[in-house]
């Protein structure tokens, strides 16, 4: 049984797999050249980079599986391919916990300027250093605040997760409704289970003091120059979900004017050559889509595929 891991496979998912007795290879193989490559392989393994449309699956009638290492699929022409007898199988909860992480990680450069304080200190820090202090002094403080997380899967809970263990309120917005328990655990045992409920988008738009995206690719913007309207005046926004979910021009208008305070961005338009204009903005904190660019999660990812591929082959 032969694997193609296009984009990659952390080293103990491929030992896992090779253990099992299947070949594995890791050289990618440049999109254009994969039709004729693939008829060498049983499955294909990808990650965003790779895409694994209707025209290649009917290029490849040997192919038998098509792995995701992630949550989204909107790389895949999932249903499609299972109409075509294919296995489609992906990781969905391996890097929830890493993409959460980084949006703390924005939303904390955001409040504190850090993005644009890493831009002019290394310029203007040894003869402006009382100036920049005084620039950046007006931070403000996640506890207390309330976060909107549009879209609460299982990277939405991750992030309502955190951002409870830091005191803020949670208002959460899903196609489909939920109601359950966030549970907080340390080491194992659980420290507290707090409800949790999904609330109109509206609410989450006009009431939160922090917005933060993670829904699939969508086929025009969630978050435009009339939702922008509708938030709160410093509103911080970010998007560690998909490129196309914001509309950059409009977003770039509302941080001109005010009404956007700071933006995160993991994910752009145009990956992977983003406008000038959203890279040079000195209110955006930038990543280069490395949400679930982790050692942990990368091996969770790894391993979590590795082990549905030998289980749908073994049946």
């Amino acid at each position: 049984m032969r694997i193609l891991a296009n984009d990659g496979i952390d080293p103990i998912g491929k030992r896992m797999l090779e253990e099992a007795g299947y070949v594995v290879d890791t050289e990618t193989i440049p999109q254009e050249q994969l039709a004729s490559a693939l008829l060498n392989y049983d499955g294909i393994t990808v990650r965003s980079a790779t895409k694994v449309r209707k025209e290649l699956i009917d290029a490849c009638p040997n192919l038998r599986l098509i792995g995701r290492g992630g949550v989204g699929m909107d790389n895949i022409d999932v249903e499609y391919a299972r109409s075509k007898g294919l296995a489609v199988v992906n990781t969905p909860a391996a890097s929830s916990l890493s993409v959460a992480e980084l949006v703390f990680a924005h939303l904390f450069t955001g409040i504190r300027f850090l993005q644009d304080a890493n831009r002019r200190m290394p310029v203007d820090g040894s003869t402006q250093f009382n100036n920049l202090k005084k620039a950046y002094a007006k931070g403000t403080e996640l506890s207390g605040k309330t976060i909107g997380i549009i879209g609460f899967g299982r990277i939405g809970r991750e992030t309502a997760k955190v951002a409870l263990g830091l005191g803020m309120h949670v208002l959460a917005y899903d196609l489909y409704p939920y109601e359950g328990h966030i549970t907080m655990r340390f080491q194992g045992d659980i420290l507290v289970d707090i409800p949790v409920q999904t609330v109109e988008l509206e609410r989450v738009i006009t009431e939160s003091d922090f917005i933060s995206l993670h829904t699939p690719f969508a086929e025009r913007p969630i978050l435009d120059a009339e939702t922008f309207a509708k938030m709160k005046r410093g509103v911080g926004v970010v998007n560690c979900s998909r490129g196309g979910t914001i509309d950059e021009l409009a977003l770039i208008a509302a941080l001109d004017s005010g009404q956007v305070s700071f933006a995160g961005l993991d994910v752009f338009d145009n990956e992977p050559s983003p406008r000038a204009e959203i890279l040079q903005h000195p209110k955006i904190s930038l990543t280069p889509h490395i949400g679930a660019s982790t050692n942990e999660a990368q091996e969770r990812i790894g391993s979590e595929l590795a082990s549905l591929i030998i289980a749908h082959f073994s049946n």
